[in-house]
């Protein structure tokens, strides 16, 4: 007799019957068991029956330690799906606050005080957690409505690769508002700051008698027409403007114009402003009889009149939905002029002003690891002449996003600050706990080499094809310096996700304008940097 405790072998010839037994039924072979069994002799009966008794109690206890195992591992299973599904439920019905999200926090005077509810809101529905402060752990992004480089400089020049701020250093270049004024800058009436600049005010007005002029202070608050006899020129932190006084008026009132700009990079520049919408504010009340005293009639204040109380405005805004840009658009089309010439100049406005700021936000950028932790969203605040003539007045660091004195400008807000986080990349596509790239594959499926690719023909030719040294090479793939393949993959990224946002600064070209060569006037980066939006132009219409 030969017994195999693994294989179950009763005898030689079992064995063979079992091979030759696979084709039968399970009827037929318990039948020729139990004849087999009958047939052992009795001296090894007993043997027999011991060995199946020591078979049959070793199996069973494996076979109830597999089922208790497996019932235990069907119900963590079940245990991590309810937890799931309780989670889920709880984030939605607000009960429970979201686990393994991104995270950001805030800075500022009173940042609870309900100025950036929209922002909070807007965030948190990208994913975001509110964090009451830095310490608490690593963060994602920081809003700030005050500048923060100074007071916590040192914890800002510690900043890692994906953290973000939604300022950039030495922004006070362009948001001061002495210092905007008095630049000369084309579009910019001109200004004087004071005492600095007193003899170059009066010479001014000698050259132009009737000109009238406003004295204002860097937050631009009490403003108000004077005589310039009557203006104290040795008053200092203050600056003197020439007024607009032939201003574009609207069922008789006043107006400004708030354009959002939203600056991606330094150094190459990139800048955005947010196409979706214009801020029209109208002053109280109408501008003629003219009282320079009474300046709810030429300067547009906090309680400023809303587009939905203008007549002229208000069946395009209230009843057909349009926007306020477009209304005033529609407007502008019914009194037979062309509003294109209000939106090209305001454009050429902004890219002037950053061009003109841009090295002196650089030398500022240098002091930190990282340009790409910063971008800047602002407005600019215009108005246009009776000639459609447009002068900038000011940029706003941290422009009003609160829609508590106006609620229906809360879906303005929202929409701005939705597509400016998400042109930046704050609001990703993809769902992760962090801002940080997970991984290069994670990138490139993004990203790739074929969206880099531009000029084809010049970088196939024997120039390019055995050099770097000619500038025409620099933009092919083998010339590619690290530093410049991370900010073409950043522009690739913004384009993608641009939404309502429309960049202004490289300017968006025809296809016959992207054919001509790029102006010397710009840095070297920014010169490189243009002419890869001009080949993404001429090898796709949509970057156009």
């Amino acid at each position: 007799m030969s017994v195999g405790i693994g294989y179950f072998n009763l005898s030689p010839k079992k064995m063979r019957d079992k091979d030759d037994d696979k084709t039968q039924s399970g009827e037929e072979n318990c039948e020729e068991d139990k004849m087999e069994l009958d047939e052992v002799k009795p001296e090894n009966k007993l043997e027999l029956i011991l060995l199946i008794e020591q078979l049959f109690t070793t199996y069973w206890g494996l076979s109830i330690l597999f089922v208790g195992v497996s019932m235990f591992t069907i119900f963590l299973i079940a245990a991590d799906e309810c937890r799931q599904c309780f989670n889920r439920t709880a984030n939605v019905d607000g009960n429970a606050p979201p686990t393994n999200t991104k995270t950001f926090w805030t800075y500022g005077k009173n940042s609870q005080g309900g100025h950036l509810k929209e922002v909070y809101t807007v965030l948190e529905r990208m994913g975001y957690t509110l964090m009451e402060s830095s310490n608490e752990g690593d963060w994602d992004l920081l809003w700030a409505h005050d500048y923060p480089f100074r007071v916590l400089r040192s914890e800002l020049r510690q900043l890692k690769p994906h953290q973000k701020i939604n300022h950039l250093p030495g922004c006070g270049y362009i948001t001061n508002k002495v210092d905007l004024a008095t630049s000369g800058l084309d579009y910019i009436p001109p200004a004087f700051k004071l005492p600095e600049h007193k003899e170059k005010l009066l010479e001014y007005s000698r050259a132009h008698p009737n000109r009238t002029f406003v004295q204002k202070n860097n937050d631009h608050r009490n403003i108000k027409i004077e005589k310039l006899s009557n203006i104290d020129l040795e008053k200092s932190g203050t600056f003197v403007q020439e007024f607009v006084d032939k201003p574009l008026l609207v069922n008789g009132h006043k107006f400004d114009i708030g354009i959002y700009t939203i600056v991606t990079s330094i150094d190459p520049l990139r800048v955005y402003i947010y196409n979706g919408e214009a801020l029209l504010r109208f002053c109280p009340t109408k501008y003629y009889p003219f009282d320079p005293t009474n300046l709810d009639k030429y300067v547009v204040g906090d309680d400023y009149l809303p587009i939905w109380k203008v007549p002229a405005l208000d069946y395009y805004y209230n009843k057909l939905g349009f926007g306020m840009r477009e209304s005033l658009n529609a407007h502008l089309r019914k009194q037979g002029k062309d509003p294109s010439i209000i939106w090209s100049q305001i454009e050429d406005s902004i890219r002037t002003v950053l061009l003109a700021k841009e090295t002196l936000i650089a030398d500022v950028l240098k002091r930190y690891k990282y340009k790409r932790n910063f971008f800047e969203m602002m407005r600019f605040d215009f108005v246009v002449d009776e000639d459609l003539k447009i002068y900038l007045l000011e940029a706003n660091m941290s422009p009003n996003l609160s829609s508590a004195h106006f609620p229906p400008n809360r879906l303005l807000y929202q929409q701005l600050l939705y597509n400016v986080l998400s042109l930046v990349g704050v609001g990703e596509r993809i769902q992760k706990n962090s801002l940080e790239m997970r991984s290069k594959e994670e990138e490139t499926m993004i990203v790739s080499d074929k969206h880099l690719a531009t000029y084809p023909e010049k970088c196939e030719s024997q120039l390019c094809r055995s050099s770097c040294v000619s500038p025409e090479c620099q933009l092919c793939k083998p010339c590619l310096s690290i530093e410049t393949r991370r900010y073409l993959m950043e522009a690739f990224k913004e384009h993608l996700h641009k939404g309502d946002c429309k960049r202004v600064f490289p300017p968006v070209e025809t296809k016959e304008e992207a054919a001509k060569p790029v102006s010397e006037k710009y840095s070297p980066e920014n010169q490189l940097h243009y002419m890869w939006f001009k080949g993404k132009c001429i090898l796709d219409s949509t970057w156009c």
